[in-house]
């Protein structure tokens, strides 16, 4: 077994118990008895300043008349006393420590100040923690059981290989508890508390690392420390470990934070989705879907190019199957025609497209049913199979028979993913699944956990790109107004529409003929982000008559709408036409630092929300997958006639945007680009509008 740093956390060979109780059911005697009852093959050195035994065993009156240095501890006594216990543990030697004591950062500055006391205490001798104010873990394997958790009452884990790590104590039990009645085995469970040391990337990490787990499933309020998050999902991708997520605690970036429309749409949950998306982590919306997933993946089948072929009874369950196959991107295609031919000879009144309904006829001849089975899996190659078989999967009198015809199918096609969709007892369920079948009652459900699979498989195989160069990216002292912001962006590869600044409407005449009517004019203010929103935009001026007039009514509407805002003339544009609005943006995440967008834009940017997020740098192809993921897309692949738009400029303003977001640092606040006018293909695309803020 390879070693990793947490491993004195999660699989020592000697566990001290400070506040050590004889009581079973108290918080610092369930982890005692819980140790004892489960095997656990490694020291325990109880802590009790007032027994000589506890629970049976030996104990002592402090850290320091420990008989040896433990390789863990428990804290499970109040305040002051934690710290000073986790300092005396340090100075043995103790190299991890698990504190259930609570009354530190969640309760205000002064647990806070406490807690940080709590770390420096640890750091002072390289020892690490889990917690404060956490329920504990457990590693079932190794019969270690440092939690207070009661959920051991009802059952303990089953063998298998899904490990949890959760930031709430309860709901992560909770969550321990539901797989457990439900037949999953759930080896490792952490939970993580305040974080105030080690956080839940730590511990996905190590899981990622673990020969005990092969699925993760994680419970998550808050990430604060996005590059450690980072590299633990990378890790798990690395290790073709799918992660299975319940992010909640929505939220949303807000107008104080940053004015810009990126800023705006970003909200922290999008960037997490974003985030996930990479690596291809899968959010449950709900635990009921988060168990579905871990339940399906603990088949460790992650198809690469999935699709779904369906056979079933009845004509409604199959409309319902492909109704949820569509809402979650899994593709059904047809039988090949030749197949959908020797269907309907067996069963002339089949419907043997896909889904395939063989009607609830067949089972007058169960052979029938196995060739269906056998022509989906053989001719229609599909690696995620369903089949709606209801009552008749569990019936004693048709169960047996059934499992007859399909267990072969399945023997001969190994490598697929096999749902039966029935309603079974709990002993008819486990027959169907040492046969290598999936068994979920609710079709839909085993769509969503198929698809899943093949997310999955899609980021295991994925080849990332080699990181773009980061090249060098100036910034003003003070906030630049939009003609400086296109310069800048400019220089860092984002296309420019043609134009000038003048400050005079005789220069913005001259600036007209220049570059060639008609332009546009539109008012040059620092101070103002949004245009139009005053009328701060004049399209469609033809000659120079109308740029002089433009420049009156430009400098007349800001004086109405924006006393205060400072004008510094106008910025006149070479007008393009006939290409798509897009935005193109950039914000700063607090928690994983900038984060480029892309989107339809345009004024209505905000109100379809049609929107793509990466972390930045983001390579062309990435900027690609972004830009197919719009539902707008359509409008840039030639729909209804239209011209194929100029994609690959597109991608290539995305690049270099997210690149200048990185070479810029930490003082950029966004960048954007609305609208950036995405001519036909083979003609490029230019930035008409910009704005960058400053910290």
């Amino acid at each position: 077994m390879t070693t990793h740093p947490l491993d004195a956390l999660l699989r020592p060979r000697s566990i001290a118990i400070i506040g050590a109780s004889d009581d079973p059911t108290r918080i610092g005697g369930r982890p005692l008895a819980y140790l004892k009852a489960r095997g656990f093959q490694g020291a325990i050195l109880p802590v009790n300043p007032n027994r000589a035994t506890v629970q049976g065993l030996p104990a002592v009156a402090s850290v320091a008349d420990l008989p040896e240095a433990p390789e863990a501890a428990i804290i499970a006594i109040p305040g002051e006393g934690a710290i000073a216990a986790v300092e005396a543990l340090g100075a043995r030697g103790c190299k991890a420590g698990i504190v259930f004591t609570a009354g530190f950062a969640e309760v205000g500055e002064a647990g806070q100040a406490m807690q940080d006391r709590l770390v420096a205490a640890a750091c002072r001798h390289g020892m690490r923690l889990v917690g404060p104010n956490c329920l504990g873990l457990f590693n079932a394997a190794l019969g270690y059981f440092p939690t207070f958790s009661a959920a051991f009452d009802n059952g303990w884990p089953l063998p298998g290989r899904v490990g949890i790590a959760s930031q709430s104590g309860a709901y992560g039990a909770h969550l321990f508890g539901l797989a457990r009645d439900r037949g999953l085995g759930t080896p490792v469970l952490v939970t993580t508390g305040n974080e105030a040391d080690l956080h839940l990337a730590d511990f996905i990490e190590w899981m990622a690392a673990s020969e005990e787990v092969e699925v993760i499933a994680a419970y998550a309020e808050g990430i604060r420390d996005g590059a450690r998050f980072v590299q633990a999902l990378e890790a798990a991708r690395a290790a073709r470990k799918p992660v299975v997520l319940m992010k909640v605690g929505r939220s949303a970036l807000g107008e104080a934070a940053a004015r810009s429309h990126t800023a705006s749409i970003a909200g922290d949950d999008r960037v997490m989705d974003a985030v996930f998306s990479e690596f291809g982590v899968h959010r449950a919306r709900t635990t009921e879907e988060l168990l579905d997933v871990c339940y399906v993946a603990q088949k460790r089948i992650y198809p690469v190019r999935n699709a779904l072929g369906v056979v079933t009874i009845s004509g409604g369950a199959g409309v319902m199957m492909a109704d949820a196959a569509e809402a979650v991107g899994l593709p059904m295609p047809a039988m090949p025609e030749d197949a959908q031919a020797k269907l309907l000879g067996l069963v002339p009144f089949s419907s043997p497209r896909n889904p395939v309904d063989c009607t609830a006829q067949a089972f007058n001849d169960m052979a029938v049913i196995g060739a269906f089975a056998e022509s989906m899996a053989a001719d229609g190659g599909y690696p995620s199979l369903i089949a709606f078989f209801t009552q008749w999967g569990g019936s004693p009198a048709i169960a047996p028979r059934l499992r007859a015809e399909l267990k072969p199918v399945l023997e001969r096609h190994p490598d697929r993913l096999f749902v039966l969709s029935i309603l079974a007892s709990p002993e008819r369920r486990r027959e169907w699944e040492a046969d290598g079948f999936l068994v979920m009652q609710d079709p839909s459900h085993a769509v969503v956990a198929l698809a899943a699979m093949g997310r999955f498989g899609e980021a295991f195989a994925r080849v990332a790109p080699p990181p773009p160069e980061i090249g060098q990216a100036a910034l003003p002292e003070a906030e630049p107004n939009e003609a400086e912001a296109k310069r800048i962006l400019a220089a860092s590869g984002v296309p420019m529409v043609p134009e000038e600044a003048s400050a005079t409407a005789e220069g913005a005449v001259a600036a007209a003929r220049r570059i060639g009517f008609p332009v546009v004019a539109k008012i040059l203010s620092p101070d103002i982000l949004h245009k139009s929103e005053i009328g701060g935009v004049l399209l469609d001026l033809a000659d120079a008559d109308a740029v002089r007039e433009g420049f009156a009514t430009l400098m007349q509407r800001a004086a109405q709408h924006a006393p205060d805002a400072r004008i510094e003339g106008v910025l006149v544009a070479k007008q393009v036409s006939g290409g798509v609005e897009m935005v193109v943006g950039t914000v700063r995440d607090p928690v994983f630092g900038p984060v480029a967008m892309v989107g339809l834009g345009g004024v209505f940017v905000e109100v379809f929300k049609d929107v793509a997020f990466r972390r930045c740098p983001v390579s062309e192809a990435d900027a690609m997958d972004m830009i197919r993921s719009l539902r707008g897309f359509p409008l840039l692949d030639g729909a209804r006639g239209r011209p194929k738009a100029d994609v690959a400029a597109l991608a290539s303003a995305v690049s270099a945007l997210s690149r200048f977001a990185v070479a810029a640092g930490p003082r950029l606040r966004s960048a954007e680009v609305n609208p950036l006018l995405v001519l036909p293909e083979g003609q490029g695309a230019f930035a008409a509008d910009a704005v960058i803020e400053l910290e």
